[in-house]
């Protein structure tokens, strides 16, 4: 542990991680870590029963696996893998712009070089512990009922996130090289979400062409993808195999992953670096002055409002891997509504609206924390002469804009299709947006933009509320686009939630 040694600076990146990871999840307060231990195991056990009535009965599958388990495992598998891609880029594009300590770093005698190369070595591990809480349950009971060589899926995830970050170094640095320090922060982003999305929308796309549904696991699991597959002896198994237990397989994709890695940080560690200290520079210089041929127009408080609140949502450096998945995940619906013109199937109504009114409730939600909690200048918008309540309105109208502007082509489309559905997705779109913000509203609480990824942490009440409402709501527009009366009996569950936390809120007034 002698300073500046790698245990001496790896046992500061842990503990720096370890301090991220109990703010994240207990937002700095003490007397949560109760609760979030209590909440934890429960979740451990909720996730475990999952685990053991869906993966349970294919546990003694592994011992001799067919095509048709080759194929579903390395689908999950890439599906895996992708999001782990997208969170690997986004990590490595916050290590080179979202990290404080540069100045501290390049003023000591350590030796940069070490520094990040230790930082870079984090990343896997982070990236690979994330996975592993998710995966976790499935493993272990597959462990349980069908022998402990599944228990080997677990290095199956070491070596896909040294993988990972691998390939996000190399990208990264592409971009980094390409399109200069000013611009990489937002490509990264869009590449990371795009990543994140792609596999997934592959699928369904691939499910809308062949049968015309959503699901991704019918379409695995279609007799004719099975019979268009590789051979089982193919190498394209390699990583299913090795989830499945195979020990040469298991050693083979864990080698590839500490190979490409060990390459990665060789080449990368000095670059990083230099391309950490070029991305602060940048950032810390002075804007360029530009001249503008136009007068300062004046306008309506509540336009400029609405105005300020779009053009901070524009401008927000974050968002755009936040929020942009969310929208990458309508656009198989986009192709199934496309494919249903003509055709006036209620069927893509059925599916189209819950999709619609669900992305439409998290989207506000994230649209809404920023626009409410995450004002900057707080202090500057309360002495406008303005009254509270106006300002609060036109932060809620902005929201609903946005979201106005995102699902109008959706809902436009749906009227040529089938009138009443699109009737009963925008009205439930609306209610989902509008009961995300308001649940912002009743729980807002001071904080700085930078915190969207760690949100949930200002109220669990709020989190777990928003969440509910976009499932109730979903749920309901589903029954009610099919002329159900039972949409009845969500409608009221998810309005009774509501009732209970706006009980529970600390803001009983909108102005206040």
């Amino acid at each position: 542990m002698r300073p500046g040694s790698v245990l001496w600076f790896a046992r500061s990146e842990g503990r720096l991680a370890w301090r991220d990871l109990i703010w994240l999840i207990t937002a700095g307060e003490r007397w949560r870590q109760r609760r979030v231990v209590i909440g934890v195991l429960i979740f451990v056990a909720f996730m475990h029963a999952i685990a053991w009535s869906l993966v349970g009965p294919y546990a003694e599958a592994a011992r001799h696996p067919d095509k048709q388990l080759l194929v579903f495992v390395t689908g999950t598998a890439l599906l895996s893998w992708s999001v782990m891609l997208a969170q690997a880029m986004e990590t490595v594009t916050r290590g080179l712009y979202a990290r404080a300590d540069l100045d501290l770093i390049l003023s000591s005698p350590a030796p940069a070089r070490l520094c990040f190369a230790v930082r870079i070595a984090a990343m896997p591990v982070s990236i690979g512990l994330m996975t592993a809480i998710f995966v976790a349950p499935f493993i272990d009971v597959l462990a349980i009922r069908g022998g402990v060589h599944w228990l080997g899926a677990y290095a199956v995830v070491a070596g896909l996130a040294l993988l990972a970050v691998a390939l996000a170094l190399l990208l990264t640095m592409l971009l980094f090289a390409t399109v200069g320090p000013r611009h990489t922060r937002l490509a990264s982003q869009i590449v990371a979400a795009v990543i994140g999305a792609a596999f997934v929308i592959v699928l369904q796309v691939a499910a809308i062409m062949s049968s015309g549904s959503l699901s991704r696991t019918a379409f695995l699991q279609a007799p004719g993808v099975v019979a268009v597959a590789p051979d089982p002896q193919s190498v394209v198994w390699i990583p299913a195999r090795a989830i499945l237990g195979e020990v040469q397989a298991l050693a083979f994709v864990f080698l590839v992953g500490l190979v490409s890695f060990g390459l990665a940080l060789l080449v990368f560690a000095h670059r990083f670096a230099e391309y950490a200290t070029i991305a602060v520079a940048q950032h810390t210089a002075p804007p360029r002055q530009r001249q503008r041929g136009h007068q300062f127009q004046t306008a309506a408080p509540a336009v400029a409002l609405r105005r300020k609140e779009w053009v901070l949502l524009a401008r927000d450096p974050w968002l755009v891997s936040q929020s942009l998945m969310q929208l990458l995940y309508l656009l198989p619906p986009a192709l199934l509504l496309w494919r249903s013109f003509g055709t006036g199937s209620m069927n893509a109504v059925l599916l189209l609206v819950p999709v619609l009114v669900m992305a439409a409730g998290q989207l506000a939600g994230g649209l809404a924390w920023l626009a409410v909690s995450g004002e900057d200048a707080p202090d500057l918008i309360a002495t406008a002469p303005i009254p509270q309540g106006r300002v609060v309105r036109a932060k809620i109208e902005a929201v609903l804009g946005v979201i106005l502007f995102i699902f109008a082509p959706f809902l436009l489309a749906l009227v040529w299709i089938a009138p009443f559905g699109a009737a009963i997705a925008t009205l439930f779109v609306a209610i989902a947006a509008s009961t995300a913000t308001a649940v912002q509203l009743w729980f807002r609480a001071q904080a700085r933009r930078s915190y969207f990824r760690r949100r949930q942490t200002s109220s669990r009440i709020a989190t777990f509320a928003e969440a509910l409402s976009s499932v109730g709501w979903a749920a309901t527009s589903g029954f009610a686009a099919h002329g159900s009366w039972i949409a009845i009996v969500p409608g009221m569950m998810t309005a009774l939630v509501l009732v209970i936390v706006r009980t529970l809120s600390p803001v009983k007034t909108v102005g206040s």
